[in-house]
C-alpha cells in the first residue's frame, strides 16, 4: 500500500506550480497545526491563526529549506502568529481563561488509549497546572509533551535555542510537579472525588 508522496515531494511540486499539492501538505499538517495554535493560547481564533500561517508559509516557501523537516517550520509560523495574536489582545488573564477552556479538549486524544486511561479529574489538575505556568514554561511543555515534538523540533518552533529549550522545560516540569503535588495534599476524600 503506497503511503503517498512526503513532504518534500510535495514541496517540490508545489514549487512547480502544482496548488493541489500545496492543499495535500494543508490537509496532512492542519491537525497538527490547529492543536498547536490552540495549545499556544489562539484558542477560540485557532482557526484563523492556522488559515494565516499556511497562507504566510506558502508566500515564504522560497525561504523553505529544501531537505529540511517542513513540520516544525510550519509549526513555527503558527506559533508566531498564535504570538502575535496574543501581542493584540490586551489582557493575560483572559487569554489564561480562553487557555483553560480550550485545553481539556484539546489534551485527550481518542486516538491514543494512553491518553483515554487519563481520568478527567487528573486531566483537570493538568489543565490548572498548565494554566498555573508563565507563557514560556507552558509553552515548553505543551510542545514536548502536548504536540509529541521532540527537542529539536521544540526548538524550531519555539525559536529558541535547544540549550533554552532544556532550561525552560527542566524548570516547567518542577513547577508543574510542585503545582500538581500541592493539588494532591487534599484530603483523600476530595482527590477522590467523594
Amino acid at each position: 500500500m503506497h503511503a503517498g508522496p512526503d513532504d518534500a515531494e510535495l514541496l517540490a511540486r508545489v514549487r512547480g506550480g502544482d496548488r493541489d499539492a500545496y492543499a495535500e501538505l494543508v490537509g496532512r499538517h492542519a491537525p497538527i497545526a490547529l492543536r498547536t495554535a490552540a495549545l499556544l493560547g489562539a484558542g477560540a481564533d485557532a482557526e484563523d491563526v492556522v488559515q494565516e500561517a499556511f497562507v504566510k508559509a506558502y508566500a515564504a516557501l522560497d525561504r523553505f529549506r529544501p531537505g529540511a523537516p517542513f513540520r516544525p517550520w510550519l509549526l513555527r509560523i503558527v506559533a508566531n502568529e498564535a504570538r502575535n495574536l496574543h501581542r493584540s489582545t490586551s489582557r493575560r488573564s483572559a487569554r489564561e481563561r480562553q487557555w483553560e477552556r480550550a485545553a481539556p479538549l484539546l489534551l485527550s486524544r481518542p486516538d491514543d488509549p494512553a491518553e483515554s486511561v487519563l481520568s478527567r479529574e487528573r486531566q483537570d489538575a493538568l489543565v490548572r497546572g498548565l494554566a498555573g505556568l508563565s507563557p514560556h514554561h507552558r509553552q515548553v511543555v505543551t510542545c514536548r509533551y502536548l504536540l509529541d515534538l521532540d527537542e529539536a523540533e521544540t526548538a524550531t518552533v519555539l525559536g529558541w535555542p535547544r540549550g533554552t529549550v532544556k532550561s525552560r522545560l527542566h524548570r516547567a516540569l518542577a513547577r508543574l510537579r510542585d503545582v500538581l503535588d500541592a493539588e494532591s495534599d487534599l484530603p483523600e476524600e476530595v482527590t477522590r472525588g467523594g
